[in-house]
């Protein structure tokens, strides 16, 4: 017997997730529990292959360490870790952080140069792509969003993961260009990529690339906490 974490919903039929937590499993709210066992022990191959993929992604994110001299990616390029004295930013060179830290104050100083430049990196790529696509959105923040590089909501408020600093210039032009698409078609239906493919005829290609770093991060430890 597989055990799970069972959450009953309004939902139509039964899910499985494997988180780092075990396995979880979303149900209607009146599936009889022999039903949903059976189903789960029905899935017991891509379970155990699923589990295994997160065990490992779990023990990769365990050993990740920063440290001075370690490289960290910023705009598609590796930089150093160096230490300065008392202050903390990028110059062009290195990744400049108070000396004497530990590994996780060593992290959360880089989140923060990454938060400051990603401020300053995307705000005039969004307002020259905005006046290129002769549309307009209400406000732009950084966030800390760990599964998305962007999102945009039906008020036309974006939002930019911190994270998109890793990825090359391109990449980033592509998911700006992107998020200001949703302040025409809120949605990814056929209309939608048609709008990003209208002003970025290789965005295919650029996803793709999106996705080879997402899955690079996925074994990294970047949580803010």
């Amino acid at each position: 017997m597989i055990e799970y974490k069972l959450t009953r919903t309004r939902r139509k039929t039964v899910v499985i997730q494997i988180t780092y937590d075990g396995v979880e499993v979303r149900a209607p709210l009146h599936t009889p529990l022999h039903e949903i066992d059976k189903f789960v022990n029905s899935k017991e191959d891509w379970i155990a292959e699923k589990s295994l993929i997160m065990r490992e992604r779990a023990e990769n994110r365990d050993s990740f360490r920063l440290d001075y001299g370690s490289q960290v990616l910023y705009r598609g390029n590796y930089y150093p870790i160096t230490a300065g004295v008392g202050s903390y930013g990028y110059d062009g060179t290195s990744f400049i952080i108070p000396s004497d830290l530990d590994h996780q104050e060593i992290k959360q100083a880089c989140i923060q140069i990454y938060r400051v430049l990603a401020f300053n990196v995307i705000e005039p790529r969004l307002n020259a792509y905005a006046s290129q696509m002769g549309v307009s959105y209400s406000s732009f923040k950084i966030s800390d969003a760990q599964k998305q590089w962007g999102s945009c909501t039906a008020r036309k408020r974006i939002n930019f993961s911190w994270r998109l600093m890793m990825a090359d210039d391109d990449l980033i032009d592509y998911v700006i260009v992107h998020e200001l698409s949703h302040t025409i078609e809120l949605n990814h239906s056929e209309e939608f990529w048609n709008i990003v493919e209208s002003f970025m005829p290789d965005y295919r290609e650029k996803k793709a690339r999106l996705d080879e770093l997402q899955k690079q991060l996925v074994n990294e430890d970047w949580r803010n906490k």
